[in-house]
C-alpha cells in the first residue's frame, strides 16, 4: 500500500499497488491534479483520517528531528497515515522523508532523488551564532532570528 502526497497527483504518479491519501491533499490540488485525485478516488483510492494519537507521534518525531516547522498539517497527516497503515509514503518533500525515516517508514520519491540520510537539524542564531537543539521563534540569548542548519 502507498500513501500519496500532493506531488504524486501533480507529477501523474502511477502504481499497481493499493493507494490511499488524506482529504487535505484534495484541498491543496487545483486543475488537473484535483481531477487526477477525483479519478483515483473513483477507481478505488482510499481516503484515510489518521488517529489523533498517531498524529501526535509524528509531531513528536518531527520536533525531535527539527522538521516540525517545515511540515504542514497535511504533511503530518500523510506521515501519520503511512505509519498507521504500515504503508510506503510517496513524496518528494525532504522534511517529510526525514521524519518518515526517523519513524522507520518506507519512502518512494517521485520526481527527485530521495534523502540519503536522516538528519537531526540544529538551529543557529543569526546574531550571536549560538546553536540550539530545538527551534524557537527567537534566540533566547540575544533575540535574533534562528536559522535551520545541517548538523554535518
Amino acid at each position: 500500500m502507498e500513501v500519496l502526497d500532493t506531488s504524486a497527483f501533480i507529477h501523474e504518479y502511477t502504481t499497481d499497488d493499493d493507494v490511499v491519501s488524506v482529504p487535505e491533499v484534495h484541498e491543496e490540488l487545483t486543475g488537473e491534479g484535483a481531477l487526477r485525485f477525483d479519478a483515483m478516488e473513483g477507481s478505488g483510492m482510499a481516503i484515510h483520517v489518521p488517529a489523533p494519537e498517531v498524529i501526535d507521534n509524528v509531531r513528536r518525531a518531527a520536533r525531535g528531528s527539527g522538521d516540525d516547522a517545515e511540515l504542514s498539517d497535511t504533511d503530518t497527516r500523510l506521515i501519520a497515515t503511512a505509519l498507521e497503515l504500515s504503508a510506503t509514503l510517496v513524496t518528494d518533500d525532504y522534511a517529510m522523508q526525514n521524519v518518515a525515516e526517523r519513524l522507520d517508514l518506507d519512502v518512494e520519491p517521485i520526481a527527485r532523488d530521495g534523502i540519503t540520510e536522516e538528519r537531526e537539524w540544529r538551529f543557529q542564531c543569526v546574531g550571536c551564532n549560538r546553536t540550539f537543539d530545538e527551534n524557537k521563534e527567537r534566540c533566547p540569548i540575544c533575540g535574533s532570528d534562528l536559522t535551520r542548519k545541517n548538523p554535518a
